[in-house]
């Protein structure tokens, strides 16, 4: 018979890390202020982590008097901590902290420990893909520097076919590896129009050639280049012959000496005479998903999009429609507060002056989502009123319940809208979010049946918490 007792071992082994007197290497990790010394034991690393013992061996060659110091700055020491917890008593403890798991993924990956690596890459795919989204720069940072993290690498590529609007429609879509922005625009399933990933490419490529002009009438030869070479992985997996002929001459014509002199011949007699080039040298139309997501949320899904876009267009809902999807608009995302910040500043930056905006607020504790339509603009100077034909502000109980949705009207146009530097969204007097300064986070967030001729909030009037908003400007497809 064998019995095991694992449970007293590992916390044997744990208490090892507390000992100041049998160690025999001392860890540096971190950097400047954030620097710790670890004391471990020589034979528990080598034989856990296979990037130990090689950094262990070589250091030992060079060390003569029995204490090994080693370094590891690109590491923090809360995350090492929790990695070596793991090493010595095979226990996984992961703190609250926004990147924390990631960070230990990279580190296992880098210390070569496939147990853990295997188990995290499952864990946050299978039970955190939401917060994977959420932090996909991350994500997908780690994941393209590394030979190992293939799960992470799929689940990555994925996402961006998906929904490009996640990554490619972002302001950090240039942070993409080559070796990731290849592998997403060689897929036939990405969701793109060919002419959206042309645009993406020359962007990404302009982002590596930072001294370049975006206006190529201005690029020299060499430039021509430079960008050609940037560009060379990723400039044939565009599918040229699959944009109509005015996206042709209007967007790739400026930029033909990026191309293959063969190529761009065969491109100017396609559009001249499609049945001049042969069909082999033709690569197929993506297969695009007509159900794909309309809208890229944490907060609301197609449901309540049609329902928004039906008020908007002023069509009234009944039993005849009630369940047929109506999107007509595209809801392009201005602001999301739980990626750019919860502070007027960052609101008036990148919403200012956009006509046609519809604001999502979630309200923390809660399902319940409000939120309105400004069809004019908003603006940042100091307390004046904004008007706002067909105004309106709105409530769902969650993302899931269209039936008991409350429309509520602007009654006087006049009061729609309220500016101020230091204010967010400010609905009339009705949804009101503002701060102390336009650099703070709002800290005050309230609603009062004022302006708007329904009570969105019958039974919750007064303060609230917002757990995350989000802003789209709405464009007619």
């Amino acid at each position: 018979m064998v019995t095991q007792f694992f449970s007293k071992l590992s916390q044997n082994y744990i208490e090892l890390l507390k000992d100041d007197e049998y160690y025999d290497i001392t860890i540096e990790v971190g950097e400047d202020p954030n620097v710790k010394i670890f004391r471990a034991h020589m034979n528990i690393l080598c034989y856990r982590s296979p990037y130990l013992r090689r950094i262990l061996k070589s250091n030992k060659k060079n060390n003569d008097n029995g204490l090994v110091h080693i370094k590891l700055s690109n590491t923090s020491p809360e995350t090492f901590q929790i990695i070596l917890e793991y090493i010595y008593g095979g226990i996984l403890s992961l703190d609250k902290k926004d990147t924390s798991d990631l960070e230990v993924l990279a580190t296992a990956d880098k210390l070569n420990l496939q147990e853990l690596v295997d188990y995290l890459q499952g864990y946050l795919i299978e039970n955190k893909s939401e917060w994977l989204e959420q932090h996909f720069e991350f994500a997908q940072q780690i994941s393209s520097n590394s030979n190992n993290l293939l799960k992470l690498q799929e689940f990555c590529t994925n996402l961006m076919v998906r929904s490009p609007e996640k990554v490619l429609k972002s302001l950090n879509f240039t942070s993409l590896s080559e070796k990731s922005l290849t592998s997403l625009i060689k897929r036939d399933d990405l969701q793109m129009k060919e002419i959206e990933v042309w645009e993406y490419v020359l962007k990404w490529g302009l982002a590596k050639n930072p001294t370049l002009i975006p206006d190529p009438k201005t690029w020299s030869d060499d430039d021509f280049k430079a960008m050609k070479s940037t560009l060379q992985s990723s400039l044939p997996l565009v599918r040229l012959f699959c944009l109509s002929s005015k996206e042709f001459s209007q967007k790739v014509r400026p930029y033909q000496k990026l191309l293959n002199q063969q190529l761009y011949e065969d491109l100017l007699n396609f559009y001249l005479d499609p049945d001049s080039v042969s069909s082999h040298n033709i690569q197929l139309p993506r297969i695009i998903n007509e159900n794909v997501e309309v809208i890229c949320s944490l907060i609301v899904n197609s449901g309540i999009v049609s329902t928004i876009s039906r008020w908007i267009d002023k069509i009234v809902i009944n039993n005849n429609n009630f369940n047929e999807k109506y999107l007509p608009y595209k809801f392009e995302l201005l602001l999301r507060g739980s990626r750019d910040g919860f502070t007027p500043k960052k609101f008036h930056e990148l919403c200012d002056k956009k006509p046609n905006t519809v604001t999502f607020i979630k309200i923390k504790g809660t399902e319940e989502i409000i939120g309105g339509y400004n069809p004019s603009i908003w603006e940042s100077y100091g307390w004046a009123w904004g008007k706002a034909e067909d105004s309106f502000i709105f409530s769902f109980k969650n993302k899931n319940n269209f039936e008991d949705a409350i429309l509520s009207k602007i009654i006087n146009s006049e009061y729609a809208l309220f500016f101020e530097s230091i204010a967010g969204p400010y609905f009339g007097l009705d949804i009101n979010i503002c701060a102390s300064s336009v650099s703070e986070d709002y800290n005050c967030t309230e609603y009062y049946k004022r302006h708007y001729e329904k009570n969105i909030r019958a039974n919750s009037e007064g303060k609230f918490t917002i757990e995350d908003y989000e802003v789209f400007q709405i464009i007619k497809k």
